[in-house]
């Protein structure tokens, strides 16, 4: 049997990305001449990809676009984001650590995002992170995107695991959802970016933060 994988949502989840989504959010919407104001609740819209995220920001201004203005905005938006990518992003306390561990105990990882893979190896690249993943798939690798199960299934084939000793760790109702349907068991992290608290959702383990994380308790969910 192939060794057992952690398959991680990227955004919300590995690391805070929101500083840099957001303040990238604010610059691209206010040069196409959209004001964006402080709000919290902005940070519910990430996870979903760039183009969902700037949507998500115009409807809570009773703004609707489509076509080629939302193309243009959507474009600018990803230029200016890989510009800036790791200027404040940074990831979650506790993770070299939960890495390291389960890697001692012969642990292999994986990410599946619904952000650009490009953007999604550039940004782990950035934070000397990149090369503790045997696969980086993002939201544009393959034909289907989170909450297809399909996604999650390619991506452990890719990182060379098998979906009976994979586990799914993410922030949101969207990733449980995936693991849900591909039947692989799933830990929700409490400190991502969801309006629903992970909590509610009943994931199969809850932690609070990376220190609870430990190999015995991830193995448990696979037997």
């Amino acid at each position: 049997m192939a060794a057992p994988l952690l398959v991680f949502d990227l955004d919300g989840t590995l690391v805070d990305s929101a500083p840099d989504l957001l303040a990238t959010l604010e610059a691209v919407l206010g040069a196409h001449g959209f004001s964006v104001e402080a709000d919290a609740g902005l940070r519910d819209g990430i996870g979903h990809g760039a183009r969902h995220l700037i949507e998500y920001s115009l409807h809570r201004q009773r703004v609707a676009l489509e076509g080629e203005r939302l193309d243009r905005i959507h474009a600018d938006f990803l230029r200016r984001y890989e510009e800036n990518i790791a200027v404040h992003t940074r990831p979650y306390p506790g993770l070299p650590e939960a890495l390291d561990r389960f890697a001692a105990a012969g642990w292999s990882f994986a990410i599946c995002t619904n952000k650009p893979e490009g953007l999604s190896v550039r940004l782990l690249a950035e934070l000397d992170l990149a090369g503790r993943f045997s696969a980086i798939c993002g939201g544009d690798t393959f034909a289907t995107r989170k909450p297809h199960p399909s996604h999650l299934f390619e991506t452990i084939a890719k990182a060379g695991g098998e979906p009976a000793n994979s586990a799914m760790v993410g922030d949101s109702r969207t990733d449980l959802d995936t693991a849900r349907a591909a039947g692989v068991a799933f830990i929700g992290v409490s400190f991502g970016y969801t309006p629903v608290p992970m909590a509610d959702l009943r994931p199969d383990l809850l932690v609070e933060g990376f220190d609870e994380l430990t190999p015995e308790a991830a193995a448990r969910l696979l037997a």
